[in-house]
């Protein structure tokens, strides 16, 4: 699992305890998960390496929390917004690219992380996850002056 979050955004606040969560709950399990922040620190302080893991302490995140500071990870992955997460199978094949779940902030939604949680447990035990996905919705990735791929 593969997750672009941030410190700043609102949409990444309201789950951040849910991130948290699964973290913890998958734990002992062959899940991998890693959270990449690839925001320009310049011009988002809050999003700076320091501020990152003043978050991951703060919330006891289980796995790694890194910065993708040239930005170039998720050029790759053709992130566009945080929070944005990509799921692959044993055979690292993506199976997942969606919402954590349908609350927003200022919603009367409870965070659940249902529709990830879904594709996880479908990927632990060898099954199909539902191709019926909605994307993520969130901030958009802050680019630095210049590195806006042409997909953003």
């Amino acid at each position: 699992l593969v997750m672009f979050i941030c410190r700043h955004c609102p949409y990444v606040i309201h789950v951040e305890q849910e991130l948290a969560k699964i973290g913890r709950d998958y734990r002992d399990t062959s899940l991998g998960m890693i959270a990449i922040s690839s925001n320009d620190p310049v011009n988002y302080p809050d999003d700076a390496p320091p501020r990152l893991k003043e978050m991951a302490e703060r919330l006891g995140f289980t796995f790694p929390f890194c910065f993708d500071e040239a930005q170039d990870v998720a050029k790759v992955y053709r992130a566009t917004c945080t929070p944005d997460f990509y799921l692959f199978n044993r055979e690292r094949q993506l199976v997942y690219r969606g919402q954590l779940d349908d609350s927003r902030p200022g919603t009367i939604k409870p965070v659940t992380g249902r529709d990830l949680r879904a594709a996880i447990e479908a990927v632990l035990i060898g099954k199909p996850v539902d191709g019926n996905q909605r994307a993520s919705i969130g901030c958009s990735i802050k680019w630095k002056q210049g590195n806006t791929p042409s997909y953003a």
